[in-house]
Formats: C-alpha cells, structure tokens, sequence
C-alpha cells in the first residue's frame, strides 16, 4: 500500500513538471505604458490543485528599484467603473510574461495623478 501512495506522488510530481512554463524575458517598461500581466494562479480544489493563467492589462502608474531582484511595478485598470490596482514582483516565478501594448506621453515617472484623472492619455501603439 505504501508503494502505490509512492506510484502516485511520483505521478503528480511528473505531472506538475510537464506544467511547468518557460518564462520569457522582460521588456523595457516605463511608466505610461499599457501591458498585458501573464500572471500564474494556483487553485487548490476538491480534485487537487489547478494552475492556469491569467492576463491583467493595464497602464503602470509605477515602477520601482530598476533591475534589482525586488523590482516591481504598479498595474492599474478600471474595472466595472473602479479603479484597480495590482503591484507585480518583476521577477518572481508567477509572471510568466508581461507584453507591452501601447506607449502613453507622460512627463512624471509616477503617474499616481491618474487615480483622480478623468481624461485620456494620448497613446501610440507599440509594434
């Protein structure tokens, strides 16, 4: 009995290692720019644990410490009409990608005035 219970630990092991995602390198990202968070979330369930991925997009109102291992940046989108914002560790194993989408002209390096900004930002689109 125990080398059944062994069997499939090793199952599930071998599993969660065929799941396991490359992650790509990181873009230049500045403060302004709209992107597309690929963040990894792990579900615990009745059937065991789920992980899938989810996409976050948003304008990043911050970014902090450069390229230090603690470097993150602020995602904030409207959601339903309010305001969300998300801080994502640049690298930490659950970012999978993060995609730049467009570029916004802004003149600060925190745009924390957007909380309370109700016009547009004018943006390019990033090829």
């Amino acid at each position: 009995m125990a080398k059944d219970k062994k069997a499939k630990a090793s199952e599930h092991e071998d599993k969660l290692a065929k799941k396991k995602i490359e992650k790509e390198a990181l873009p230049t990202l500045k403060p302004g720019m709209t992107v597309r968070v690929h963040q990894l979330i792990s579900e615990q369930g009745p059937k065991g644990e789920k992980q899938r991925i989810q996409i976050y997009e948003g304008i990043i109102i911050s970014h902090h410490r450069g390229l230090e291992p603690g470097a993150t940046i602020t995602v904030r989108k409207i959601s339903d009409g309010v305001g969300v914002e998300k801080i994502f560790p640049l690298y930490s194993p659950n970012v999978i990608k993060i995609e730049p989408v467009k570029q916004a002209k802004v003149t600060k390096a925190k745009l924390y005035y957007l909380r309370d900004y109700s016009k547009r930002l004018k943006e390019e689109k990033i090829a």
